[in-house]
């Protein structure tokens, strides 16, 4: 099964937008060891920020349409781009798991 990682990018300091990508780091670790194959967006396109972001979603969904699972971290609310991601799973049919 496949897995997408879904949470919060941005942040109001580089170092904030590190930190997020760690925190998606280690849940897309903690999944691997679950057995899943993982996609992790942030670790994709890690401090990418030069291109807008309708990119960044456009290739989001069309990896996301390829995977069984969407996994929403902590946190979720603060994120633009996590509510399309799962606004899109729901569309699709992907399970969600609520972390």
């Amino acid at each position: 099964m496949i897995a997408y990682i879904a949470g919060p990018y941005r942040a109001k300091t580089i170092f904030g937008v590190i930190r997020n990508i760690l925190k998606a780091r280690k849940v897309a670790k903690e999944f691997w060891s679950k057995g899943y194959t993982v996609i992790c967006p942030h670790m994709n396109s890690a401090l990418m920020n030069h291109l807008p972001e309708k990119v960044f979603m456009k290739g989001d969904f069309e990896i996301l349409k390829k995977c069984d699972v969407l996994v929403v971290m902590k946190g979720w609310q603060k994120s633009e781009g996590t509510k399309r991601e799962i606004d899109f799973a729901k569309k699709q049919g992907i399970t969600i798991i609520w972390m």
